[in-house]
């Protein structure tokens, strides 16, 4: 019995979600074209692939060295050196990298609230969770990040 007042409570909610929404201007955006045509984001990947360029010709380097080396215990010791240094520049990319994607993600967000209050809506939702109708404002998104 406890099963049954459990689901006919939720389905109950989800009756009453559906009218809420129903009630209010919602708007979708298709986050993904927006992230593939922002300028930033090519900019970012752009620096991103240049820093991993120079973390490539490191690890070029630090194998010749290590090559160059015939003592097995300075092998071992420099190995490592470049092992660790190679681990702390590839964390400060990542952690780069993230920091700046957020604030696009920040930019992105506050152009679709600034959008969306603009246009009079109240949701809007990602493209994924779409199945049929609403208005598609990605065009709009992505002039406004222009």
């Amino acid at each position: 019995m406890k099963k049954i007042l459990r689901i006919s409570g939720i389905f109950l909610a989800l009756l009453l979600a559906i009218n809420s929404v129903n009630a209010t201007e919602v708007a979708f955006v298709d986050l993904v074209k927006v992230v593939n045509t922002s300028k930033q984001v090519k900019m970012l990947k752009e620096e991103q692939n240049a820093k991993a360029k120079e973390i490539l010709a490191f690890i070029d380097k630090a194998r010749k060295d290590v090559a160059k080396t015939t003592d097995i215990e300075k092998k071992k010791k420099l190995d490592e050196k470049y092992h660790n240094e190679f681990l702390a520049k590839k964390e400060n990319l990542d952690k780069d990298y993230n920091k700046k994607f957020e604030e696009i993600e920040k930019t992105i967000s506050k152009v679709i609230e600034s959008l969306a209050k603009e246009k009079g809506y109240d949701l809007v939702i990602s493209k994924g969770f779409v199945l049929y109708g609403t208005d598609d404002i990605t065009d709009d998104v992505i002039k406004a990040l222009k």
